[in-house]
C-alpha cells in the first residue's frame, strides 16, 4: 500500500497537478492538507473518476484537510477531538479515517506566527491535544499513523541554516518539545534519513530562488506506531513534485507499506 501526505496549497490551484500525479504514482491514500475551499468546492468528482473516495474537512479558509483512499474510507472522523479553539472556533485541521485497515489521520498544525503570538500559545496546545488523541491508536496493535503538515522541523538538521531562523517559530524548543510529546506516545518518524537528497527537505518558499538554491525546511512528515513502521518498505520525498510551473511549495512525502 503507498500512503502519501502533501500540502497542496490550495487543491483548486493544484488540481492539475494534483490528478496527473495520483495517476502516474500508484498512491492508495493521500493525506492532504491546506485545501483553501469548503467541502462544497472540493473537487471530489473528479477525483472519484480515478477511483478514490474524498472524506473532508473545510470551511474555505486558509486551512482544511482531506484524505483521499481508493482501497477504503471508513470511521471518519472530522477535526481533532478536545482540540482549542482560536477566535472561538476549531480550525478544520485535522481528519482521520480507516484505509485498508491503516488508521491514519491527516494533519495541518497551526502556524504559530511568531514567538508570544496568541497562535503561538494555541499551536502549543493544538498539539498537546493531538497526542493526547491519538495515545490510544499509538500503543495499539492495528497500523497507524499521523502524516501532514506540521510546521515544526524537528531538528537543526531540518532547515538549510538554523541561524536564519534563530527567534522564529517552527524551531524553537517549545515546539520541538511538543512534537517529542507526540513520539513519545509510542510514534517514530517513519522517513529515514539520509534520503536520495542529503537533505531531504519538504517545503520551499516561492521567494528568493529557495528550490532552485535548496533553501528548504523539512515540516511536513509521518509518524507511525511500531506496526505502522515494521509494515514500512520504502519512504521518500517526492522532489520532482516541487518543480515546474504550478506547483505547491510543499513537495509530496511517499510511504510504501508491506500490507
Amino acid at each position: 500500500m503507498r500512503i502519501a501526505t502533501w500540502n497542496v496549497n490550495s487543491i483548486t490551484a493544484r488540481l492539475p497537478r494534483l490528478l496527473a500525479w495520483l495517476e502516474s504514482s500508484g498512491t492508495d491514500v493521500l493525506c492532504i492538507q491546506e485545501t483553501k475551499c469548503t467541502a462544497e468546492q472540493f473537487p471530489a468528482d473528479q477525483l472519484r473518476e480515478l477511483g478514490y473516495e474524498s472524506a473532508v474537512n473545510a470551511n474555505g479558509r486558509w486551512n482544511g484537510v482531506a484524505l483521499l483512499s481508493r482501497v477504503g474510507l471508513e470511521d471518519v472522523v472530522m477535526g481533532l477531538p478536545g482540540g482549542p479553539d482560536y477566535d472561538g472556533v476549531q480550525e478544520p485541521r485535522a481528519i482521520s479515517a480507516t484505509c485498508g485497515g491503516v488508521r491514519l489521520w491527516s494533519v495541518y498544525v497551526p502556524n504559530g506566527r511568531e514567538v508570544g503570538h496568541d497562535h503561538y500559545t494555541y499551536k502549543l496546545h493544538w498539539l498537546e491535544a493531538l497526542r493526547d488523541a491519538v495515545s490510544a491508536d499509538a500503543t495499539g496493535e492495528r497500523p497507524f499513523a499521523v502524516l501532514g503538515d506540521f510546521n515544526i522541523a524537528p531538528t537543526d538538521e531540518d532547515v538549510f541554516d538554523p541561524a536564519v531562523f534563530e527567534g522564529a517559530t517552527h524551531v524553537t524548543p517549545a515546539e520541538r518539545a511538543a512534537l517529542a510529546a507526540l513520539r513519545d506516545a509510542g510514534l517514530a518518524d517513519v522517513v529515514p534519513r539520509p534520503l536520495k537528497y542529503d537533505r531531504p527537505y519538504t517545503y520551499w518558499d516561492y521567494r528568493q530562488l529557495c528550490f532552485p538554491k535548496n533553501r528548504g525546511m523539512r515540516i511536513d512528515l509521518v509518524y507511525g506506531n511500531a506496526p505502522f513502521d515494521k509494515a514500512r518498505k520504502d519512504a521518500f520525498v517526492d522532489r520532482e513534485e516541487r518543480k515546474g510551473k504550478g506547483a505547491s511549495d510543499h513537495a509530496p512525502v511517499v510511504v510504501d507499506l508491506e500490507i
